[in-house]
């Protein structure tokens, strides 16, 4: 297990310590030279539609395509992939034919074909069309659900418009009431459940609802994430229960006292992890109908009872819970484990393994050092409490706060946003099982982690931390193979390509010049894939060497 050490030490010493010793401090380690090198290959999979421009100017039409997730549709045909661009699109991908379909396209706004006129897509970051998920009964029920943004002061309707896809039934669409975030808003989260009565073809068919409307302080770090339990069977007290990651919007670092506690405060749905059932005919026994009247909510859930608190919390003070994803012990299915990868402030990016009602600091803690309200870093105190909210005063009430697993600095080789991680539970590659594989979103950059260290350090002890160890990238394409100490290289190369104009990657980071904006999936048996907005491209990983 790594030895407890001092983080706060990692502020005066940095400056005269190679990256890789800095590296290791930040994960809470003596040194990670004794660990297996691990070099993973990977292999251009599909070249994706340019949403983008070449030009190389800003945060978001710089980049060449915005792919965000991709996900296999369920129901064991294993013949399709299903992949989101943040600029509107959603598309069925052939995994044969690699031959893909523009089967939805949320992009309504001024001379775009799409769906929603109030979607907002060019400042970049999260904004547009976040995120999709298949209902965990999708081959017999054909539902899905998604989320997007709208920016309110936009003009146009908030209801659908279905002229470029005929197949969407719009009659019965309403809006909901958006559930009230303090401070001034900006954007709305809109989580819409879809029911196709054809899935088996390429066009949707079929009925939209909308169950739930978040309001967001600013254009930064939405409802980002979700995900249902993959071990909950029919009857299971989980089957069909949606655990969301909502971002805190960028409240929680503002010097404004009226949406800086919003990650804390009980009473707001910004910087938690949710828990709630979309269809209303689910667990009726065992939930309650929501204020909305448009979903379910567990009566196991923490909060329900509290007095003044949203029922729908599972756990909060979460900076930016962009990305989730659940480990399933492959001896034991009912030993699993929500995590969650934390998008940080200025200094730390970290991986928390998500407890039922656990406070995770923010915004009172960065990482594992307090952070005050003038976002500076200290040492945790020796009464280390935090008051709990359940709206703008303290009540008395006070709880430990718990802490990250895994952690990272804002240092080169770190990088400036934690991208998403998964535990490797697949079969192709045995040097990974059990290894939790994540990124760095601007830098490229790839660790591994032991799985079970990171069940070991979640331990209530602040200084302890897993583990990081860098990855290597060996890129097979055309030509033979090259090997990289990341991903940036790996962009970089193929934005030029594909005809990008920047000097390096697109985008602004602060760690890497430009942003090789990669994020990692899974498919069915649990295989990886490198999505990369930078240059539009989505590659396999297809083995490793140690």
């Amino acid at each position: 297990m790594p030895q407890p050490v001092t983080k706060f030490l990692l502020f005066s010493i940095k400056a005269f310590l190679p990256c890789s010793i800095v590296l290791a401090i930040s994960a809470g380690c003596a040194s990670a030279a004794d660990a297996p090198a691990i070099t993973l290959k990977i292999r251009d999979y599909v070249t994706m539609p340019m949403t983008g421009q070449v030009d190389g100017k800003g945060q978001n039409l710089g980049l060449l395509a915005r792919v965000n997730f991709l996900r296999e549709e369920p129901g064991g045909r294993k013949k399709r992939f299903f992949i989101n661009d943040l600029n509107g699109p959603l598309y069925i991908l052939d995994k044969e034919t690699k031959q893909l379909t523009t089967y939805l396209d949320f992009n309504g706004r001024e001379g775009h074909a799409g769906i929603f006129k109030k979607f907002p897509y060019e400042n970049g970051f999260a904004n547009g069309f976040i995120d999709f998920i298949f209902d965990p009964d999708y081959a017999r029920n054909g539902k899905f659900y998604t989320i997007h943004l709208e920016d309110p002061s936009l003009p146009g309707s908030t209801l659908p418009d279905n002229t470029h896809f005929p197949g969407l039934k719009t009659d019965g669409y309403t809006v909901s009431d958006p559930i009230h975030t303090p401070g001034s808003i900006q954007r709305e989260a809109v989580l819409i459940e879809w029911t196709d009565t054809n899935p088996a073809n390429s066009t949707f068919e079929g009925t939209a609802r909308e169950i739930l409307r978040v309001q967001h302080n600013t254009r930064i770090h939405p409802m980002g994430d979700f995900i249902f339990n993959p071990t909950a069977r029919r009857g299971d007290p989980d089957w069909r229960v949606m655990y969301i990651g909502c971002g805190d919007s960028g409240s929680g670092e503002a010097r404004d006292p009226s949406m800086r506690n919003n990650p804390q405060r009980l009473d707001t749905l910004v910087g938690k992890i949710l828990r709630i059932i979309p269809d209303l005919d689910e667990h009726k026994d065992s939930s309650t109908v929501s204020d909305n009247g448009r979903y379910r909510v567990p009566k196991d859930n923490p909060f329900v009872s509290k007095s003044g608190a949203r029922p729908e919390i599972w756990a909060y003070g979460l900076r930016n819970p962009s990305r989730l994803s659940w480990d399933v012990d492959p001896a034991n299915a009912k030993n699993n484990q929500l995590i969650a990868d934390v998008i940080g402030l200025h200094t730390w990016e970290t991986v928390v393994l998500v407890h039922k009602g656990a406070n995770y600091g923010y915004s009172r803690r960065e990482g594992n050092q307090m952070l005050d309200s003038a976002n500076k870093l200290l040492p945790i105190p020796d009464d280390d409490k935090i008051p709990v909210l359940t709206g703008p005063n303290e009540s008395g009430e006070f709880v430990t706060p718990t802490y990250p697993v895994i952690e990272y600095g804002h240092v080169k080789g770190g990088g400036d946003a934690v991208s998403s991680g998964y535990v490797y539970r697949g079969k192709a590659i045995p040097t990974l099982r059990g290894k939790f594989i994540f990124a760095d979103i601007s830098t490229g950059n790839i660790w591994y982690a032991e799985y079970k260290e990171m069940q070991a350090v979640d331990d209530g002890n602040p200084k302890t931390m897993a583990e990081m160890h860098p990855v290597k990238i060996m890129w097979e394409k055309p030509g033979g193979s090259e090997t990289y100490a990341s991903m940036y290289a790996v962009t970089e190369s193929a934005y030029h390509v594909r005809g990008g104009k920047a000097p390096s990657n697109p985008g602004v980071a602060t760690v890497s010049d430009g942003r090789s904006d990669i994020h990692l999936c899974i498919d069915a048996e649990g295989e990886l894939y490198i999505l990369s907005k930078s240059d539009g491209m989505i590659r396999s990983v297809v083995g490793a060497i140690n």
